[in-house]
């Protein structure tokens, strides 16, 4: 079973039925003791920074997920979820992120259109579970103004859009993308996909 983890996102049916196409059994948690059992998480976001961090602090959701992934419980954050594995962001430095990753979440140049909305490549650096059997060329659906703009080792795949950042992160058993999969066609039911492959 995945835990979808539900603070209000306005994304999280859609990903839910994007799982449940692919045979995948998940449960809405908006409660700690919700999270047991789980085989996985998934970290689904839309919106503010802020808002997501309050509302995953109000549930009293924010310290059982860093001690699920201590503890080896794979986790797939999408979008603002891929942000908030940060230690923080731009968009609200009051409020600290999961810090399952170093680093600060920062602004995409405001001399581009923001927000970043639509369609756009991305460019495998590293080799990476969540692409595989996913060409390079592939477009897939981006809706953010914030991003991962290092290079960490995490960063297995960039994409532009006035600056370079992190369109897909895996270290270990915790994996993410900047895009939306559950809006990407076909190759982001792959991606989808070979998360739950990964977990297996």
């Amino acid at each position: 079973m995945l835990a979808l983890v539900d603070y209000g996102a306005g994304n999280l049916a859609s990903v839910e039925r994007a799982l449940a196409r692919l045979g995948a059994a998940t449960r809405r948690v908006a409660a700690p003791e919700q999270l047991e059992g789980a085989q996985g998480i998934v970290l689904p976001g839309v919106g503010h920074f802020a808002t997501m961090m309050r509302a995953l602090a109000a549930g009293g959701l924010q310290e059982p997920i860093r001690r699920a992934v201590a503890n080896g419980v794979p986790l797939l954050g999408i979008c603002l979820g891929l942000q908030t594995l940060y230690a923080g962001s731009e968009e609200a430095p009051q409020w600290p992120g999961l810090s399952v990753f170093a680093g600060t979440v920062r602004s995409l140049p405001r001399t581009v259109k923001l927000p970043h909305m639509g369609w756009n490549q991305i460019q495998r650096v590293r080799p990476s579970r969540l692409l595989r059997g996913i060409d390079d060329t592939t477009w897939f659906y981006f809706a953010h103004s914030y991003a991962a703009l290092d290079d960490a080792p995490q960063v297995c795949a960039v994409c532009e859009h006035g600056a370079r950042f992190a369109a897909v992160i895996e270290q270990g058993h915790v994996m993410a993308v900047q895009f939306h999969p559950e809006k990407s066609g076909a190759a982001g039911l792959q991606v989808l996909q070979n998360f739950l492959e990964a977990i297996r």
